[in-house]
């Protein structure tokens, strides 16, 4: 009997070929899904990957990273800005504080040592007091009665005039003088006649004398910071001519910073011979002979801002006082963050220099002879470099500051 058939499957199809089927199908599954599910990296020689598909990758990370990073700084960069505009605002509070603090207690000391000052308590001082534009103090003596009448002559108004240009331009102008050494004596009563008369003194508690200039001037600028509330307080010598308007338009320049020195600023000898004008008796500190002061203003006039009119008063009793006051001015803010600035339209000689300017359209603001410290003659003459040099009567009444 010979070898049977394979046997077939019911559909009359063989099972050899239905195995051979399955092996089949399953390899070219497994192909077509390695092939579907892996794209290989291209590779280098070395059987690598190539760094031209490492640099894309990379640089795709990069730039992810790039952007996110870039959203973070920022909002960073925002909170910080956000944050130093909250310091600045706390610091300028604190400041001003600060400030109203240690005003009060100068009024408080000045008010105890008989100075006159407002006597009203701390809080309703505070809320009764008027913002100004500036104080200008014109230092006088009890024998320059006609010094006086010359400036009210010219330059300064008077009467009504003065109290219209505090109510409409918010600037205070006062002659500045002490008492006697006998109080209550002739020259105080031609004082209180003559205040009587116009009323534009500033009274200190002071005794005048000419070698006392430091002390007077240290004591105007602390009652005038208790007396007024200003942004500057500016000291004028009574032999000088001024153009208000030009003073206010100049300081109006500077009137959003704290800490400003404003003047003809130099830097002089200091003299160390004896009975010689302007003599300093501190030479020494001033090192080797022939050395020169350190800048500060002329003292025909300067201004100075609230700050530092406070400085002085807070801290008046410790404060040198040179010979010289406006070197002494200048010593005292030696140190400290001030900024120094040189006018020299604070500083023009008379006619013809301040002539010209006013011709040319552009006036000074302060004129005088630097050979005489002041006008030379200035009762004599200050008519004169007036109608010369003058910016005009009703400039202070068109001016904007």
């Amino acid at each position: 009997m010979g070898l049977g058939r394979p046997p077939k499957s019911g559909n009359g199809v063989s099972t050899r070929w239905v195995s051979l089927f399955c092996i089949a199908s399953f390899f070219l599954g497994v192909l077509v899904v390695n092939r579907l599910w892996s794209i290989p990296e291209p590779v280098d020689k070395d059987g690598e990957p190539s760094q031209e598909h490492q640099s894309t990758a990379l640089h795709q990370m990069v730039n992810c990273d790039t952007k996110e990073a870039s959203v973070q700084a920022g909002d960073i960069f925002s909170q910080v800005s956000q944050t130093h505009d909250v310091i600045m605002t706390l610091d300028k509070t604190i400041s001003s504080l600060e400030m109203q603090l240690a005003a009060a207690r100068a009024a408080k000391a000045d008010s105890q040592e008989g100075l006159q000052v407002n006597t009203k308590s701390g809080p309703e001082q505070l809320k009764d007091r008027r913002k100004f534009f500036f104080v200008m103090g014109i230092i006088t003596a009890f024998s320059s009665r006609k010094r006086r009448d010359s400036i009210r002559d010219t330059w300064m108004p008077k009467g009504e005039e003065l109290r219209k240009l505090e109510i409409e331009k918010g600037i205070i102008m006062r002659f500045v003088i002490g008492h006697s050494a006998s109080p209550g004596g002739v020259l105080d009563r031609a004082i209180d006649a003559e205040d009587a008369l116009h009323k534009d003194f500033l009274r200190l508690n002071h005794v005048e004398g000419y070698h006392e200039l430091s002390s007077k001037t240290q004591i105007y600028f602390s009652t005038a910071v208790a007396k007024w509330d200003a942004d500057f307080y500016v000291k004028v010598d009574d032999d000088i001519h001024i153009n208000l308007g030009m003073v206010g338009s100049t300081l109006a320049r500077h009137r959003s910073k704290t800490r400003v020195y404003v003047g003809c600023m130099k830097s002089g000898p200091v003299l160390s011979q004896k009975g010689v004008k302007y003599h300093e008796p501190e030479h020494w500190k001033f090192g080797e002979d022939g050395n020169k002061y350190f800048r500060h203003a002329t003292g025909q006039i300067y201004a100075i801002s609230k700050d530092l009119a406070t400085y002085i008063s807070v801290n008046r009793h410790i404060l040198h006082l040179y010979a010289n006051e406006d070197v002494s001015l200048g010593s005292w803010f030696i140190g400290l963050d001030v900024e120094h600035l040189d006018d020299r339209s604070l500083c023009c000689g008379t006619p013809l220099d301040c002539e010209w300017k006013a011709q040319a359209g552009n006036p000074c603001a302060a004129s005088f002879d630097w050979s005489c410290s002041g006008i030379c003659k200035s009762v004599e003459r200050m008519q004169e470099v007036h109608q010369r040099c003058g910016e005009g009567d009703g400039a202070i009444w068109h001016t904007s500051f």
